[in-house]
């Protein structure tokens, strides 16, 4: 973990401060047209008992169990109860492109505190979880008033950097996680070995899982004038080219990638979001909440 008396200097401070406003902003801002908050995920399998308390509906008492005990209890399930979030937010080198708000790390850290703020605001547990080729920091989920502060100081403290094993991380994170909840996963997916072995690590362990894939505006659409040259983010590899030479074929590969990976995602019952930085934070979570509402219930 990073050492706590960062977060005692005012400019670090100051920076997570920024963080919890921006989650703060675009998760009310969503949340002002709506009548009721949204659900991440629900299920209606039975999971206990819990006694009657005034306002809950008369047809979920268990009158069986009044019989015998003399007291009222209502049927509790899944649907009801406060979800696991956990959030897999990609630190390694590739995630480092990009300046100011269109850094594809900042972008991918403010995506993930606005889920958590408003995970948090149900009451949900929500953990974090950074990652490269393993995982290198872990906030455990839990739903108290402390817990923002902890996945933001987090999320602050941590730089880009390293390579990539979504496998290796998925296998440690699920193994982790006591029962089934969501994962979110939030990264650029690229350099990603094995990407579908981990993907399906998560789902055979009976996870929800669910993708934002961020790339920046320079990736997705490869607007590079003159000659230029290319260094990899995570390899010591690099190309001096003229990139109008190379446009075609790449914006081609790149297509070819991301339709392979959509395919994956739904062939594994996972969602798949392809986001870019340039896009407003409030309507990716908008577009997202929207559609996790629509849903069908998955099948495990």
């Amino acid at each position: 973990m990073p050492d706590s008396k960062r977060y005692l200097r005012p400019e670090v401070t100051n920076r997570i401060r920024r963080l919890e406003l921006t989650a703060r902003r675009v998760v009310e801002g969503f949340l002002s047209g709506m009548h009721r908050s949204p659900y991440f995920g629900q299920s209606i399998e039975f999971l206990q008992h819990r006694q009657y308390t005034p306002g809950d509906e008369i047809r979920h008492i268990d009158w069986k169990v009044f019989a015998r005990q003399d007291r009222l209890h209502i049927k509790q399930y899944e649907e009801e109860t406060n979800l696991r979030l956990t959030l897999l937010v990609d630190r390694s080198a590739s995630m480092s492109y990009g300046n100011g708000e269109s850094n594809k790390f900042d972008y991918s850290a403010s995506i993930a505190a606005s889920l958590a703020y408003l995970a948090l605001r149900q009451k949900d547990a929500t953990g974090l979880v950074t990652f490269d080729t393993k995982v290198c920091a872990t906030v455990p989920a839990k739903s108290n008033l402390q817990q923002l502060t902890r996945i933001l100081s987090v999320l602050e403290s941590v730089g880009a950097d390293g390579r990539t094993d979504l496998r290796r991380v998925a296998r440690e994170v699920g193994q982790g996680i006591p029962k089934r909840g969501l994962v979110i996963i939030v990264s650029d997916l690229l350099g990603v070995d094995r990407l579908v072995e981990g993907l399906r690590v998560l789902r055979q362990r009976g996870h929800d899982v669910a993708i934002f894939h961020v790339l920046h505006d320079d990736e997705m659409d490869f607007q590079f004038n003159g000659a230029t040259r290319f260094e990899g983010l995570e390899s010591d590899d690099f190309l001096n080219c003229n990139p109008r030479a190379l446009r075609e074929g790449y914006l081609e590969a790149l297509q070819a990638f991301l339709d392979q990976t959509r395919k994956s995602c739904g062939r594994l019952s996972i969602e798949y979001m392809l986001v870019r930085t340039s896009e407003p934070l409030d309507a990716v979570l908008a577009k997202f909440l929207s559609t996790r509402q629509s849903l069908p219930k998955l099948k495990r």
